[in-house]
């Protein structure tokens, strides 16, 4: 058979900050070797006008759900499959059933070779789903099937799922538990990557301290350096981040989300709770690290004071990278069932309206009009990425400017103003047309 897969992009533009897709690589170990499959990156590629396969695969998440349905129409034929999966299928299956003929529901390891097989039939399943809590296994590597460079950079994963259950999260949606590689099964896949620089994708790669210490034990030898997302509790301990640096880690992605202990707690966030973030922030300097901050803002006690002090905290303390989000309903959360409850969205499904755009806010917050939020969360995006806050953050850090962290910093840093030039107001994916969405 032959099988296009596509990683959508949530616009047609060309995006500069696209991570080498690590699913690409999985599906390919899935796949028989008498089908013909191959892989597209909408992020990285201009997708062409038509398509001659047997099957047409999408991995789906929310934001790009819209853009899945636009093209499942314009790719359909006779003959042709559709199938769709990813994260929005966890939620959304007899959503994209209306544009699908397939879905697939959690991992592919134990559903994509039964789909094949069901097409291969001429008997294709409407839904298939994964079962839950399956072991991880390495996955081989295949430099020829990505048609781009992706900044020499390569994506690893070490496990599923993330021990804690933030209400804004979607991670939970698709997966019920955590489950990890060992430490010996990731040291021989980083092994064999030709890559000298890696990012972990896993949610969080802390998930005790006696496996991350095993962990980092394993894959220092390696000599590879490498960023990854943690949550406070890993930032709290001296002896894990000593570790992490002679493993070769150089960043860490944390979610501090608030600055205010009462949207922790609204947003669940227990991890965060009374913790003295400045204090997190000198220890993991001091190891010789960079940080990369998240935040989250328009929760019901933030008002529009919120900005403000929180543009300030992340430029005090010389935050490499930040991405200050507006807080949105992420579908099958807690979130968005308090926000549905409370008649507080502004969309019935915010991702396929054709009047939602990226950065807009997809709710009514209590302490600021839906303007204010969108325009706040813009307005210190822009100026934490102006060249001015760049090179002031840049020399108030003396690790930025080791030759490896001043590379990602500058990259980093320029790369996000550029992204947020392009995105900020886009339509997600299209035009849909579909009068029930909005």
């Amino acid at each position: 058979m032959k099988i296009v897969f596509i990683r959508l992009n949530m616009f047609e533009h060309i995006a500069s900050d696209a991570m080498k897709p690590i699913l690409f690589s999985i599906i390919k170990s899935l796949t028989p070797p008498r089908d013909d499959i191959l892989f597209l990156d909408e992020r990285a590629e201009t997708l062409p006008e038509t398509l001659d396969a047997d099957i047409i695969a999408f991995s789906v998440e929310t934001y790009t759900a819209k853009r899945a349905y636009i093209l499942s129409k314009k790719y359909r034929r006779p003959g042709t499959v559709i199938v769709m999966g990813g994260f929005h299928a966890s939620v959304m299956p007899d959503e994209m059933l209306l544009y699908a003929d397939s879905v697939l529901i959690g991992d592919a390891e134990d559903t994509w070779g039964d789909f094949l097989e069901d097409c291969r039939r001429g008997a294709p399943r409407p839904k298939y789903r994964s079962g839950e809590c399956l072991p991880l296994t390495p996955v081989p590597p295949v430099p020829e099937i990505y048609r781009h460079r992706y900044y020499g950079i390569g994506v690893y994963q070490i496990s599923r799922g993330c021990k804690f259950n933030c209400e804004f999260c979607s991670i939970k949606t698709m997966y019920k538990c955590v489950r990890r590689k060992s430490a010996d099964m990731i040291a021989g896949e980083l092994a064999r990557a030709p890559e000298k620089i890696l990012f972990f994708v896993d949610d969080n790669i802390f998930y005790d301290r006696e496996s991350a210490l095993e962990l980092f034990r394993a894959i220092a030898p390696l000599k590879k350096k490498w960023a990854c997302q943690i949550s406070m509790d890993a930032a709290a301990d001296d002896e894990l981040l000593a570790a992490m640096k002679k493993a070769g880690c150089f960043l860490v992605l944390m979610g501090f989300e608030s600055l205010s202990q009462d949207s922790l707690r609204e947003i669940h966030k227990a991890a965060n709770a009374m913790r003295d973030y400045e204090a997190l922030i000198r220890r993991i300097y001091r190891h010789g690290i960079l940080i990369y901050g998240t935040f989250v803002l328009g929760c019901d006690g933030d008002g529009p004071e919120v900005f403000e002090r929180t543009y300030r905290f992340a430029v005090k303390n010389n935050i490499s990278v930040t991405n200050f989000n507006p807080l949105i309903p992420m579908p099958g959360t807690q979130t968005y069932a308090r926000m549905e409850a409370e008649h507080r969205l502004l969309y019935k499904k915010w991702w396929l309206s054709d009047k939602y755009r990226y950065g807009e806010t997809a709710f009514v917050p209590k302490g600021m009009s839906p303007e204010a939020l969108r325009d706040g969360c813009l307005s210190i995006r822009t100026r934490f990425y102006s060249p001015s806050c760049i090179f002031k953050r840049m020399l108030g850090n003396p690790y930025h400017l080791k030759p490896l962290n001043l590379f990602v910093f500058l990259l980093a840093n320029f790369i996000s103003r550029r992204e947020i030039r392009h995105k900020q107001g886009q339509l997600l994916g299209g035009i849909l047309n579909e009068a029930d969405v909005d």
